[in-house]
């Protein structure tokens, strides 16, 4: 699968160190740049786990695809949610661990610029990880792999 480096929010990128709050991971999309997203197609977000994410005890973590008129998306819930995962229990969020969420199809209304969020809710801070985020047409054909392999 071709991957399109303009549709990419998160390699390799920290999760940061949320406690109970959103925090944006990696950078944003401009739809400016990023024309006509799927052009009729499905679009999936893949988000992958490439360090394990760890905290102070059992937390879980809820990630999603959000859209603001700032490169600086909001933080505080003003931004446009378009779809977030389920809560994931921290111990669920080894390497290699990947999740496709299907984006609307149907008038997304999406905002000039999109990212990617992470949300703690629940149990003790994050205290490491890194993730992969990006946009996808074909989440069926997509394997994640270590640096540098086959």
């Amino acid at each position: 699968m071709f991957m399109d480096s303009s549709l990419e929010f998160a390699d390799a990128a920290s999760i940061g160190a949320p406690n109970n709050s959103t925090v944006n991971v990696g950078s944003t999309v401009d739809s400016d740049q990023a024309r006509d997203l799927g052009a009729g197609q499905p679009v999936y977000l893949i988000i992958t786990v490439d360090t394990a994410v760890t905290s102070g005890g059992a937390a879980t973590v809820r990630f999603g695809l959000v859209s603001d008129g700032t490169s600086t998306i909001a933080t505080d819930g003003t931004a446009t949610e378009h779809v977030t995962s389920h809560d994931v229990p921290v111990a669920s969020l080894v390497a290699g661990y990947t999740q496709v969420i299907p984006l609307p199809s149907v008038n997304p209304s999406y905002e000039r610029y999109l990212g990617f969020q992470a949300q703690e809710t629940a149990g003790q801070a994050l205290t490491a990880g890194n993730i992969n985020a990006f946009l996808s047409l074909d989440p069926h054909g997509w394997q994640s792999y270590a640096d540098n392999e086959k």
